[in-house]
């Protein structure tokens, strides 16, 4: 979504992205862009350059906040990669938030491999315990042909090494996976390796998404081509179950109602995996309606 900026509003650059978990929190954009921003299939900060916000300007915005946005017990710190900020500016931000917003129960950020490999173990707890509850991690996929493919920048083992170790730090890991990334030959293949990743690094929460084509990005390029191939609702479908079905989590849930998806599913794993399986089964039998073309969206 776009982000009127105001005179005395908060200070938004771009759009505004988050988590769907997140759409009532305060949104605090303390970076600009993507750290990394070279994935094939992500259009998202295209013509952004990465930078952190200046220390008046967040202030500002929380100052904004305290006042205007005092029914929110939520901040979701904005672009990309918010974690990816030095541990003594990043625990300012965290201060400056339970400072002037104390009825702020949990602040949430985006974070990738990297930005997780250069906090320490001890600097994780102790944002954890200055606020930072939740990390949303993008795994896309666990097969490591294809990491190397989107370019993802990162290996299968070094994510399940790192998503441990948000973790261990106590706080919540958020993953999401991609439907459909691996075009339509190795789509089984993909679904397989990512359930062995997700069960390896057993995240609280699993989101999968269909991937939607963007203009401008490699993986357009790849499909006008014809170097990569669309999946079509039933192949999408197989895959989800195939995904779901190598997926062993001790404690956590798998969705898939992100509005990019023809099939919602929330399931409770281990105890609702069956359930979900069953659901899928019953779409692929006709029996369930889909979510019709013209309401999926990004």
């Amino acid at each position: 979504m776009e982000c009127a900026v105001e005179d005395e509003g908060m200070h938004y650059e771009g759009n505004c992205i988050r988590p769907p978990s997140e759409a009532y929190s305060i949104l605090l954009q303390v970076t600009v862009g993507c750290s990394h921003n070279k994935c094939t299939f992500c259009g998202t900060y295209t013509g952004k350059r990465f930078r952190i916000k200046d220390e008046k300007t967040i202030l500002s915005d929380i100052l904004f906040a305290a006042k205007y946005m005092k029914r929110q017990d939520r901040v979701f710190l904005m672009d990309g990669d918010a974690l990816i900020i030095p541990q003594k500016r990043l625990m300012w931000v965290l201060d400056r938030i339970r400072e002037h917003i104390p009825w702020v129960r949990r602040v949430g950020a985006y974070a990738n491999a990297k930005s997780i490999r250069m906090k320490t173990l001890e600097e994780l707890i102790e944002l954890k315990q200055n606020g930072l509850r939740i990390l949303y991690l993008g795994v896309e996929t666990g097969d490591p042909n294809l990491l190397k493919e989107i370019h993802k920048g990162t290996s299968a083992e070094n994510l399940v090494k790192m998503g441990r170790k948000v973790r261990e730090a106590g706080i919540k890991l958020s993953v999401t996976v991609l439907l459909g990334i691996a075009g339509r030959e190795r789509s089984l293949q993909h679904a397989r390796a990512t359930g062995e990743l997700l069960s390896a690094m057993d995240p609280n929460y699993v989101g999968a998404l269909t991937v939607m084509l963007i203009p401008g990005t490699p993986l357009h390029d790849d499909y006008t081509s014809g170097r990569f191939v669309l999946l079509d609702e039933r192949e999408l479908l197989q895959e989800l179950r195939e995904m779901i079905a190598n997926t062993n989590l001790s404690r956590g849930l798998f969705f898939s109602n992100h509005a990019s998806n023809y099939l919602p599913i929330k399931a409770r794993l281990p105890k609702g995996k069956q359930d979900a399986l069953d659901q899928i089964d019953a779409a692929l039998r006709g029996e369930i309606g889909l979510r019709p073309e013209w309401m999926r969206a990004l």
